[in-house]
C-alpha cells in the first residue's frame, strides 16, 4: 500500500474512532439523566397533595438509584409530580398535569403546568383566561417548600408565566402588571368553591 493510501486509511479509521468515542455518553449528550422515579400503586399524600394511582414521582439524581424504583424515596428529594393523563389536579379551577420543583435551589417554589384542553368552556374563569394568554407554566414562589398543594396561605407570589412574563424584570411594568393581575385572579379563583 503506498504512503498516500495509508494516510487516507488512517484518517478514515481515526475519524470513525473519534465518532464512536464521542457517542459513548450513556445519556446521549444533551438528554435528561435517568432520574429515579416511583409510580404510585395506591392513593398517597405527597407534598400535602393526595395523588392518584399511576402518578409518577421523580426524584433528584442519587448514587446507586436510577430509573423506576420499587418504593417511595425521600420526599425532600422530590423534583416532580406527574399526574396520569386522565387525572389532573385542580389548581384554582385549572386542571394541571404536573408540578416541577424550581431547578435553582436558592429559589423556593415550583412550576405548575396546565392541561387547558381538559378545562370545559363553562368552567373558564378570568384566572384561567389570563393564564392561557401566556400558554405555559406558572412559576409559584412559596413560603414552605414541603407544601406543593394549592394552599393560598403558602403561596407567596406568581414569579413567572412562560419566559414572556418574569418577576425578574422589575422595571418592565407591563410584565409586572400582568403577573400582579394573574396573582390576584388566582387568589379569587382559589376562594371560590
Amino acid at each position: 500500500m503506498n504512503r498516500k493510501l495509508r494516510v487516507i486509511f488512517c484518517l478514515v479509521i481515526l475519524s470513525n474512532l473519534g465518532a464512536c468515542v464521542g457517542n459513548m455518553n450513556p445519556t446521549g449528550g444533551n438528554s435528561k439523566p435517568d432520574y429515579p422515579y416511583y409510580i404510585s400503586t395506591q392513593p398517597i399524600i405527597v407534598k400535602k397533595i393526595t395523588i392518584p394511582i399511576g402518578t409518577k414521582l421523580e426524584y433528584e439524581e442519587q448514587y446507586f438509584k436510577s430509573g423506576q424504583q420499587d418504593s417511595l424515596l425521600n420526599e425532600k428529594k422530590l423534583i416532580g409530580i406527574y399526574f396520569p393523563k386522565d387525572q389532573s389536579m385542580n389548581w384554582a379551577g385549572v386542571p394541571i398535569g404536573y408540578i416541577n420543583k424550581y431547578f435553582n435551589s436558592e429559589m423556593k417554589g415550583f412550576s405548575v403546568y396546565a392541561r387547558f384542553k381538559q378545562l370545559p368552556s363553562n368552567k373558564q374563569t378570568h384566572f384561567s383566561q389570563l393564564w392561557q394568554e401566556c400558554n405555559d407554566d406558572l412559576g409559584i414562589s412559596v413560603k414552605n417548600t414541603d407544601d406543593w398543594s394549592f394552599n393560598l396561605n403558602n403561596i407567596a407570589d406568581i414569579d413567572s408565566c412562560s419566559v414572556n412574563y418574569q418577576r425578574y424584570f422589575k422595571d418592565n411594568l407591563p410584565q409586572q402588571h400582568y403577573l400582579d393581575q394573574l396573582y390576584q385572579e388566582m387568589r379569587k379563583a382559589g376562594r371560590v368553591k
